[in-house]
């Protein structure tokens, strides 16, 4: 289990560092995969929050953001509860279905670089319904980027400011999902500290990253990143389906 922990976050600390994003995708697609959902969901949380919060607080605007999209913010945390509390009730074949149809929207919607906009007067409704389904989606899956990333992108903020408010949604969702899971009694000792230890390859293969980036082509590692998201979305779909 440390072997297969440790390649999922060395690999996908790679894949942030080429593009910046999608580490915990990758990990949770991998892990779900391999050691189901309720693991994967665990063990995602110490990196992605530690890989985040560096990236929710550089920028130079994060009071600018917080500002802007504190509706979205403060419904997407508090969304996560219920969504947990469904997680811990039901058949986890079923958020585990959902997790891998959502994977496979996000791959689309990237692939096809599909890119809503919004107009400023419906930001702050449409932020809240956004906030609230990616909230309860997060609860469910632990997937945070449909539709809060999708949302994100609607609103034409610029690159740095998208980046900066990606960190910070993905950081309060995750620190949240963590102390639900927590009351939920779905998260152990042994899981914690596995996931405190993933922490070092994350970082690892996040400076791997940023040395590949140089060597490689972004917007082909990126088509290749979400046509792999494409098919592992797929087989978690098809898995859950098998039982």
């Amino acid at each position: 289990m440390l072997a297969l922990v440790g390649v999922t976050f060395l690999a996908a600390g790679t894949v942030k560092g080429v593009i910046g994003m999608g580490m915990p995708t990758v990990s949770l697609a991998l892990l779900t995969a391999t050691l189901g959902l309720h693991s994967a969901m665990a063990l995602l949380l110490v990196p992605t929050v530690i890989t985040n919060v560096w990236q929710a607080l550089v920028g130079g605007r994060l009071v600018m953001i917080a500002r802007r999209l504190w509706p979205f913010l403060v419904t997407s945390v508090l969304a996560v509860w219920p969504g947990v509390v469904v997680l811990a009730g039901v058949d986890v074949r079923w958020p585990s279905r959902l997790l891998g149809v959502l994977i496979i929207g996000y791959a689309l919607m990237n692939l096809g670089m599909a890119r809503l906009v919004l107009p400023v007067r419906h930001a702050r409704r449409a932020g809240v319904i956004s906030g609230v389904a990616n909230g309860l989606l997060t609860g469910m899956t632990g997937s945070s980027v449909f539709p809060g990333v999708a949302y994100l992108q609607a609103l034409g903020l610029p690159r740095d400011q998208l980046i900066q408010a990606m960190g910070i949604l993905f950081t309060l969702c995750t620190l949240t999902l963590g102390l639900a899971m927590g009351e939920q009694d779905l998260l152990t000792g042994d899981l914690m500290l596995t996931s405190s230890l993933a922490v070092i390859p994350a970082i690892l293969g996040m400076q791997l990253g940023q040395r590949l980036r140089r060597r490689l082509s972004a917007e082909s590692f990126r088509r290749f990143f979400f046509s792999g998201l494409l098919v592992m979305g797929g087989y978690i779909v098809l898995r859950s389906l098998s039982g």
